[in-house]
């Protein structure tokens, strides 16, 4: 079996040092944290930047100096992934004009929020044709199995420019509680649902852990990190992300996929 990639996504766009004092939410947190990752068994980072009173923010020189601050750390070592998300905030034509201000190395692009109907299927179709020729490696977010589908189709009318486009399933988002299972990957995987050649798992909640050492037994790869939750496989505060992506990581190296 391939060896399994790590993703830390230490931020995301909701939480602050409220919910955790280790929260990175300026340029040099987000390096810092990017370090201590990369330490400890994480190959990508995946990045919200915030503006100063520490909500969500998509701006092209935000994103600039984060991913400057970061490779000062890391150098070459790690992908640096940016998000495109909306959160409820951005249209899909901001969310767009960002990633392409921005070029950067990687960017995650959530259906749902990019596509919100097929009024948007050509811009997202340009979108991934000007990623394919700079060289911008896509990640397609779903949050449910019918989004895979959508995005199978959007595959045989020719509408991604790649061939086998990475995909992030992303597991209790819209569960109660916000609690998943590795169970919640199974629909994901079903027999009768269109496959994709690179694709990772993240999951809400304390069974983060769990559910993406499920996704990389079955030939997945893993995302974790204080965007999703906050506890050790011991049911414990993490101290920093880089715990989350310590546990996992010892967990594939005892399975056989890390070496």
């Amino acid at each position: 079996m391939p060896e399994t990639t790590i993703t830390v996504a230490p931020n995301g766009g909701r939480r602050t040092k409220q919910d955790h004092p280790a929260i990175p939410l300026t340029a040099a947190e987000l390096a810092r944290t990017a370090r201590e990752c990369l330490e400890a068994g994480a190959s990508m980072i995946h990045v919200h930047v915030r503006k100063s009173d520490g909500t969500h923010l998509l701006d092209a020189d935000a994103y600039r100096s984060a991913i400057a601050a970061i490779r000062a750390e890391v150098g070459d070592r790690m992908v640096i992934q940016i998000t495109s998300e909306a959160l409820g905030v951005y249209s899909p034509a901001e969310q767009i004009a960002v990633v392409k201000a921005v070029r950067p190395q990687a960017a995650s692009l959530a259906l749902r929020e990019l596509v919100p109907d097929a009024s948007h299927d050509a811009a997202f179709a340009d979108l991934l044709a000007w990623m394919q020729r700079e060289d911008v490696l896509p990640q397609i977010i779903l949050y449910e199995p019918a989004e895979a589908i959508r995005l199978a189709e959007y595959r045989q009318r020719g509408l991604l420019a790649f061939d086998d486009v990475p995909v992030l399933y992303v597991l209790g988002r819209y569960t109660v509680g916000q609690t998943s299972a590795p169970t919640d990957l199974l629909p994901f995987l079903a027999l009768d649902m269109p496959r994709f050649s690179h694709w990772s798992v993240c999951a809400f909640g304390r069974d983060e852990a769990a559910c993406v050492t499920a996704g990389a037994l079955l030939g997945g790869h893993a995302r974790v990190g204080f965007e999703n939750n906050l506890y050790r496989v011991n049911g414990h505060l993490a101290a920093s992300n880089a715990d989350l992506v310590r546990d996992v990581e010892s967990a594939l190296r005892h399975l056989g996929l890390r070496r």
